[in-house]
């Protein structure tokens, strides 16, 4: 079982900055794939951003260049650093972990950029 907590949204002006926390409760391998989704209103759910066991990191277009994804497997943790915000990355984003076929996903945390 893993729980996954997000953390660190809310309302920032355009060209700011934002750093998301994903907390991992009860069992997580270093072998699960760690990404933050995010569903804008009346729109799907797309990737952001990803991240293997190996260090492997791949970003939406959108995003490329703006966001980093990190993990800390010690800390049971994986970050989504989001810099040079845009009005466009305004959406609920979501912690997601899986392994195989396996997937986890947290509940959500809220994203503005507005000015």
């Amino acid at each position: 079982q893993v729980q996954l907590v997000e953390s660190g949204g809310g309302l920032v002006q355009p060209g700011g900055s934002l750093r998301l926390s994903c907390a991992a409760s009860g069992t997580i391998s270093r072998l699960y794939v760690m990404s933050w989704y995010r569903q804008a209103p009346g729109k799907q759910r797309e990737l952001v951003a990803s991240i293997t066991s190996g260090g492997i990191t791949n970003y939406a277009d959108s995003v490329k260049g703006r966001f980093t994804i990190s993990r800390d497997n010690v800390k049971s943790t994986v970050y989504l650093q989001m810099d040079s915000l845009k009005p466009e990355d305004t959406a609920v984003y979501y912690c997601n972990a899986a392994i195989g076929f396996r997937n986890y996903w947290g509940q959500g945390t809220q994203v503005a950029v507005s000015s």
